[in-house]
């Protein structure tokens, strides 16, 4: 397999700062909307109206009434649960919004379109142009529904980050652009307006990375993101490559494991290099079928020569990598759903300090947090267990396939 040829935007002079988990990442968030003067652009998959939802929903409010230009995009599966009180709140204060792919309502609901799957499956925000949040956290408290064995709940285990720089001009496009197009549909699914928009957004751009202060000795970044138009493979593709040339170690905690055929083989050629490769995976089913399809696999992963690691105390929520001396940080799982339907925003970051963090708090969760996944423990399992996995694994393919990508997987 030949590595993908990329050509990523990379920026450098960033500011980057690593986000474990929302008691790091809703104070940052908050703190960055509190202090905004001219504008906040929040994109998220699943707004929630818990103690965290209310006080992100307050920050929002208060920046409005200061004057500042407030816009939040929700997904319509994702928020389907809260989407009209949160539009409610967000509407009482003035605050801008718009809900992508809105779900049906009534007899429609029980009709199935392939267009349903395709979700705004990002987390970000830009507050003034210069601060920039991206991860795998959604509006969503970290103790909420997450289980307890009777020595209390620990919180979901994710990551985001905090970033300035250049690099934030290249999010603020991706917003811009899912912003306008939501506001413009078009029968040709607006692939003419978007080829117009990204030609004058890009002159746009470059005018602005002129006048951008860049942080000496800064990171050098990129942002990768997946849509349905120009980046239908993008996020896949970086793996692949950076895979392909990973000499040392390859570390990833995703928390809906699912890799098709493409990056199965390129986990298995790097270690057959003599790269390591480990695999930090759920060791608790927040979503059973996701959960269960990919254990079906462990028994090839471990074949192929893969650590496989569970994560125990919660739900493991991540959606990071380690490669060498370089890091990814985003929204997108390695599964059908966010590599061919969603909408995905990730920062792949070239910086072996970054880097070293990343992996130092992925190790220190795995030390104490983690099982690891034997060949004997599978033997473990009963004919039931087994089962279900066989079945989970049939189920999730046979979705793949309603994609018409059932050859990639």
């Amino acid at each position: 397999m030949v590595a993908p040829r990329l050509k990523l935007k990379w920026r450098g002079g960033n500011a980057i700062r690593l986000l474990q988990n929302g008691g790091e990442y809703f104070p940052a968030l908050i703190a960055a909307i509190d202090a905004a003067q001219q504008s906040v652009h929040l994109e998220t998959y699943i707004f929630n109206l818990d103690d965290t939802g209310y006080r992100v929903i307050d920050a929002l409010q208060r920046a409005e009434r200061r004057g500042v230009k407030v816009r939040v995009v929700l997904d319509g599966f994702g928020c389907n649960d809260t989407v009209f009180d949160v539009c409610d709140l967000l509407t009482q204060s003035g605050v801008r919004y718009k809900v992508y792919r809105p779900e049906p309502t009534g007899l429609r609901q029980a009709t199935f379109n392939l267009r349903r799957l395709r979700r705004m499956h990002r987390k970000t925000c830009v507050v003034d142009g210069e601060i920039g949040f991206v991860g795998g956290i959604n509006i969503l408290d970290d103790y909420e529904d997450v289980p307890n064995d009777g020595k209390g709940p620990q919180p979901r285990f994710d990551f985001a980050v905090e970033m300035r720089g250049p690099i934030v001009d290249d999010l603020i496009h991706a917003q811009r652009a899912l912003w306008l197009r939501m506001g413009w549909r078009r029968p040709d699914g607006g692939m003419g307006f978007y080829r117009r928009f990204q030609q004058m957004g890009e002159k746009l751009l470059a005018r602005r990375q002129k006048r951008h202060q860049s942080t000496t000795n800064g990171m050098r970044a990129a942002m990768v993101l997946r849509d349905n138009l120009r980046f239908r493979q993008r996020i896949e593709d970086v793996y692949l490559a950076a895979l392909a040339r990973a000499q040392g170690e390859v570390l990833i905690a995703n928390a809906y494991f699912f890799p098709g055929r493409r990056l199965r083989k390129a986990l298995r050629k790097a270690v057959q290099r003599g790269v390591k490769v480990r695999l930090l995976l759920q060791g608790r089913a927040e979503y059973a079928m996701q959960y269960r399809a990919c254990r079906y696999m462990y028994n090839d992963l471990l074949a192929d020569g893969l650590e496989i690691h569970e994560y125990m105390p919660s739900y493991l929520h991540a959606k990071v990598a380690v490669i060498d001396g370089y890091a990814m940080v985003g929204s997108s799982n390695l599964d059908p759903f966010s590599l061919l339907l969603a909408r995905e925003a990730n920062v792949f970051i070239d910086d072996t300090d970054f880097a070293g963090r990343l992996k130092e708090a992925l190790e220190a969760e795995m030390r104490v947090g983690a099982r690891v996944v034997t060949a004997e423990h599978l033997k473990k399992r009963n004919i039931i267990q087994r089962w279900l996995d066989a079945v989970s694994y049939a189920m999730l393919r046979f979705g793949v396939a309603l994609t018409g990508k059932s050859a990639q997987y």
